[in-house]
């Protein structure tokens, strides 16, 4: 049992005891593509905690604080004034957060100016980067020396803990091979199916019906809407791995202020198709190309009660996916092609970030990024400012587009309707279909007995769990990026060696003291 002194934070007031509260953390897109250049890499990945991270903080103003029950020093009308921040504290995370970076820049890192929770560090062909999530931190590299260089200092500055190789980061099941890296939320989707009490409840094989539309509304209103919107911000933090389930959360959050019997309704109907498979998740491959490819669509006036419109898209690098969205559009589009066009840029920005982002990490990506649309009229208008009279009540910023294209940063393409692998994040489609995108997407379940899944601990040299999979049949659509999965899977190590608590790689076939996968399906 831990005690832990806290300040009565909410006695604070705004412009006299604290001024800002904002402390950036990192964003899961920034995770994804750090995970996916590792695989590509070979970097190895670590973990570490800080201790009492807020109690490193020092304090910009004078705090004032009642000495707290048992401390007796002092006469019994003095006050403790704080020279350090405290747990509760409004500015608490703020404060670490600057003598964390400000430490960081002062050892010879460089902040990014696209995520400034990422710091990278290049010292000859040593290359270190370092991404913080308020108290939890991943590091990656290729130089054994530089990262333990880097352990030793922040041993010295702060009491940190080396949790070894990344395995499982803010929910995130890490699991590592030579064929890439696996992440799934399989423990938090049982939780939540446990939570709700959906667990031994009837799968089923997908999330909405097609055609299926909702509308403020249908149904009887919520009694008490706490629950409903509890179960949505779960399912929505379980998107960060499940692309599959963008849309239909997206629809749900719309009716967070009254929820109704139909809205639940269809929430539980989200429950039991993760219910079908609660480890499915993204495959970034290590075999993959340093080249940025998107895909962008939309669905017309889709909202019934709004009459707007639903952008979606998703990005990879190479063969990982790495970023997607699925949001209504702000604005009533007044034809097809506008609303591909403002799917277009909203998929444009996203591609112009994650170049930034790649320049902060030394990657370089001379080539034009690629944008595949299935629309000819939006790829027209993107090329040529043509159709005035469709465009001219169009905002400025969404032209933005025509500039990256003409500077060469983009390419567009037309892809036919049947390859559109935005399409699940813009309508409910058919099993096949969905299926089909999700294959070619690379998103897989190791834990499904067709793949054979075993996971076991790794060896000292820094590979993560080891993922077997029989080559059997899943799907009549597979891309490189799923074949990389149905092949056999062997742990190796990464280029660089590490010291993970002594842990050993145990290779065997017999059953005995190994996770069968069987034991993971819930069906």
């Amino acid at each position: 049992m831990k005690a832990r002194l806290v300040a009565k934070g909410f006695t604070q007031k705004a412009g006299i005891d604290y001024t800002e509260t904002f402390s950036p953390v990192a964003k899961l897109v920034t995770v994804r593509v750090l995970l996916s250049i590792a695989a590509i890499k070979g970097w190895c990945l670590l973990q570490f905690d800080v201790n009492n991270a807020f109690l490193h903080g020092d304090l910009k103003e004078e705090i004032y604080m009642c000495k707290p029950p048992g401390y007796s020093v002092g006469g019994a009308n003095q006050v403790c004034k704080l020279l350090k921040s405290l747990y509760g504290l409004k500015q608490a995370s703020r404060q670490w957060y600057s003598k964390f970076s400000l430490s960081l820049i002062a050892f010879g890192f460089t902040q990014s100016k696209a995520d400034y929770s990422l710091f990278t560090k290049v010292d000859n062909s040593s290359f270190t980067a370092l991404l913080v999530y308020v108290d939890d931190i991943i590091v990656a590299g290729n130089c054994s020396s530089s990262i333990a260089s880097l352990k030793s200092f922040l041993h010295k500055h702060f009491k940190i803990k080396e949790l070894g190789c990344l395995r499982y980061f803010l929910g995130l099941e890490v699991a590592r091979s030579s064929k890439g890296i696996h992440l799934c939320q399989r423990k938090y989707a049982l939780d939540i199916l446990a939570d709700s009490g959906t667990l031994a409840s009837k799968p089923l094989k997908l999330p909405l019906e097609q055609n299926f539309k909702l509308t403020k509304t249908s149904g009887a209103p919520l009694s008490d809407p706490s629950s409903y919107r509890r179960l949505i911000g779960r399912l929505l933090y379980l998107t960060i791995t499940r692309p599959d389930i963008s849309y239909p959360v997206q629809i749900l959050s719309q009716y967070m202020d009254t929820p109704t019997s139909i809205h639940l309704a269809t929430a539980y109907r989200v429950l039991r198709y993760i219910k079908s498979a609660p480890g499915q998740g993204i495959l970034l491959p290590s075999s993959s190309q340093i080249q940025l490819k998107a895909f962008c669509d939309s669905d017309w006036a889709s909202c019934p009660d709004t009459r707007r419109s639903v952008t979606g898209y998703c990005i990879f690098l190479g063969d990982s996916l790495i970023s997607w969205k699925s949001k209504k559009q702000s604005v009533v589009s007044r034809s097809s092609a506008e609303a591909e066009y403002r799917s277009m840029a909203s998929t444009c920005s996203e591609l112009t970030w994650l170049r930034y982002l790649l320049q902060d990490l030394c990657l370089s990506h001379p080539q034009a990024a690629q944008l595949y649309c299935d629309n000819q009229a939006a790829l027209h208008i993107a090329a040529n400012p043509v159709f005035h009279e469709r465009t001219k009540h169009i905002e400025l910023d969404c032209h933005l587009i025509r500039d990256k294209i003409q500077a060469g940063l983009i390419t567009t393409a037309h892809v036919a309707s049947h390859r559109q692998l935005a399409d699940i994040f813009t309508k409910a489609l058919p099993s096949s279909i969905l299926h089909q995108h999700l294959s070619n997407m690379g998103i897989v379940n190791i834990y499904s007995p067709s793949y054979g899944g075993i996971l076991e601990t790794t060896s000292e040299e820094c590979p993560a769990a080891s993922i077997n999979t029989t080559n059997k049949e899943h799907g009549q659509h597979h891309t490189s990026r799923v074949t990389a999965a149905t092949n056999i899977i062997n742990s190796v190590p990464c280029s660089v060696p590490c010291s993970v608590n002594q842990a050993t790689i145990k290779q065997t076939t017999s059953s005995t003291n190994v996770l069968q996968p069987n034991e993971f399906c819930l069906d």
